[in-house]
């Protein structure tokens, strides 16, 4: 019996064992390509495009910047990989994940794991910072859910909180989200990385 194939060939030529990932296998253009062709919503939004998971992650780094404006360099990089595993397994819908169970959040976390030790982060976010990334991430998914997946806000602030702290400077990003083309939000993505690497 052959076992079955377990890798995923990236187009960077690496192969990433899904089961075992290394991080010697996971270069930051395989994330960026993959997540700018990931659809949030399951493509459900308005636009052209879809909006993509690599937007997301953008737009989850500045809504966790904006709002705890001492974050690191560090804690904004983690914001931005928050979502990175998904480029190799896609955005299952939550309803999705709590029905697979705890062995899928378990293939997750390996996989964030060697993501974060490929680019030097700790291995886990300490648990006061997955809070603050998560609350980033409702506050996205709130704007999302409202500009353009059709929700009303009642429903939206029912399901994902109504944000607090979107005032000020900079606060305008947030109010025209537009789905970009995939090697847009690609491009977006590895910027912002970047940036944040130095």
């Amino acid at each position: 019996m052959i076992p079955p194939r377990a890798w995923q060939r990236m187009l960077s030529g690496r192969r990433l064992d899904l089961l075992d990932p290394s991080p010697l296998d996971i270069e930051i253009e395989d994330i960026a390509h993959g997540l700018a062709r990931v659809a949030r919503w399951n493509g459900q939004t308005r636009g052209d495009h879809a909006f993509s998971v690599a937007q997301h992650c953008v737009l989850v780094e500045q809504l966790a910047a904006h709002v705890s404006p001492e974050f690191s360099r560090e804690e904004r990089l983690m914001a931005l990989l928050h979502d990175a595993p998904e480029y190799v397994v896609g955005d299952m819908i939550s309803p999705f994940k709590a029905a697979l169970g705890l062995d899928y959040k378990a293939f997750e976390n390996r996989l964030m794991e060697a993501i974060h030790m490929r680019f030097g982060l700790p291995r886990k976010a300490s648990a006061q910072l997955a809070t603050q990334i998560k609350q980033a991430d409702r506050m996205a998914a709130y704007l999302e859910a409202t500009q353009l997946a059709g929700f009303a806000i009642a429903e939206a602030e029912k399901f994902f909180g109504r944000p607090r702290g979107l005032s000020g400077p900079g606060s305008r990003a947030f109010t025209r989200l537009a789905p970009l083309a995939p090697n847009e939000a690609s491009a977006l993505y590895l910027k912002r990385f970047r940036k944040l690497m130095g």
